[in-house]
């Protein structure tokens, strides 16, 4: 793939005005709610491909309610203040140079992911608005479903007589993926979003900046001085609201003085869920993130057990304790290592729109750079101007 003419179509984006901006998204929300069966049709050529029992095809699935969810995300990060330009330091050194610290675009964004076609709406709104070009790598899974919504904002950026290579499509094959992780030059930042193993390669071959978004192996921990009513609201949001997506509760650590709770913790979802829990003289994959209607339970002796059970399988995603106890709440909350930790509500808020940011390219999981939901702050590095009048320095 040429990236040259990417390249070039981020340097013209980066002098778009934020209200022209603005407006194409306007626009394409409007495209996808005007054009909801062509998007709708493609998918369905990529759901009858996919075993429905594949924890993935619900990722896949495109639905007129998840249409109007994306229309609606695309307009809120529309309304949002434009991330470029902020001044975030600024000051006059005793010679008299004064110097800033601004908010800039990083160029080129890839983004490597399964089989999410909302992701390819969520990572061109959010690139488009902070002044990226992006190249959007699907799995073969969504191809038809990305081919249909590129061509849709392809034709949207047309009508406003802007760059189409500000947003490019590759082919879903490895060799693609090589290609775009090698592309040193051409592409400033590359966003793996989907499983571990697609993650782990990302990381083991690119040769561009990366940023890991996590697999997120979740855990919920029902402390002994936990509310029952709360408990149960909590744990059932978090594993049954979309068992498919990252946030999804995966693990469920219960104190062992409240056992006898764990009957009535469960019976909100005893007819979906299958529980899985270690058997005596045999081993238990704790490392597991579910991504289906499983659960795994284990019973703990104390929140000192439970703090050492997360921090050996969590993958520093999202957790989350259910606790009265505030001394045990902010325990929990300092010593627990992850990107969002909770007191007395679900993992499943882990969410650029939920925390107001608009959508999200994805959860980040490392600590250099990003970390939590990547929203459009996070699509923004910083340069420095420094102006001054005619000083040397001795």
């Amino acid at each position: 793939m040429d990236f040259r003419p990417i390249k070039i179509a981020s340097r013209k984006l980066a002098l778009v005005e934020d209200k022209q901006r603005n407006l194409v998204l306007e626009h394409l929300a409007d495209a996808i709610l005007a054009n909801q069966q062509l998007l709708l049709d493609a998918n369905k050529l990529d759901l009858e491909q996919m075993d429905a029992e594949d924890p993935l095809y619900d990722r896949l699935l495109l639905t007129p309610e998840r249409l109007q969810g994306i229309a609606s995300d695309m307009r809120h990060v529309a309304s949002l203040p434009s991330p470029l330009g902020v001044i975030t330091k600024e000051r006059t050194l005793e010679n008299g140079l004064y110097l800033r610290r601004v908010s800039v675009p990083f160029g080129v964004i890839g983004v490597i992911y399964e089989a999410r076609p909302n992701v390819s709406f969520d990572v061109f709104s959010l690139c488009f608005k902070s002044g990226n070009a992006c190249i959007l790598k699907g799995s073969r899974n969504a191809q038809h479903s990305n081919e249909a919504i590129v061509s849709l904002i392809h034709k949207t950026l047309d009508a406003e007589e802007l760059p189409l290579d500000v947003v490019a499509l590759m082919p879903p094959t490895h060799e693609a993926t090589a290609e775009l992780l090698d592309a040193v030059g051409y592409v400033d930042l590359c966003i793996p979003r989907g499983g571990k193993k697609l993650i782990e390669f990302v990381r083991d071959n690119a040769r561009v900046p990366v940023i890991e978004t996590g697999a997120g192996v979740v855990h919920a921990y029902f402390d002994k001085d936990g509310d029952l009513e709360k408990g149960c609201a909590i744990i059932n949001n978090a594993k049954t609201r979309r068992v498919s997506v990252c946030n999804a509760l995966d693990c469920l650590l219960v104190h062992k003085d409240r056992v006898g709770d764990l009957s009535t913790l469960l019976a909100p979802m005893k007819d979906k869920v299958q529980i899985h829990k270690p058997e005596e003289g045999k081993t238990f994959d704790w490392d597991r993130e579910w991504m289906s209607y499983d659960l795994s339970i284990r019973v703990v002796d104390s929140i000192d057990e439970a703090l050492e059970h997360i921090q050996a399988h969590g993958s520093g995603h999202s957790e989350c304790i259910i606790t009265e106890n505030e001394e045990t709440a902010l325990r929990f909350q300092r010593e627990v290592d992850a990107a969002c930790v909770y007191v007395n509500a679900p993992t499943s808020f882990t969410d650029g729109a939920q925390f107001g940011l608009g959508a999200e390219i994805g959860i980040s999981t490392q600590k250099l750079g990003p970390r939590g939901p990547m929203a459009l702050e996070e699509m923004t590095t910083y340069k420095w101007l420094i102006n001054g009048n005619g000083q040397i320095r001795k």
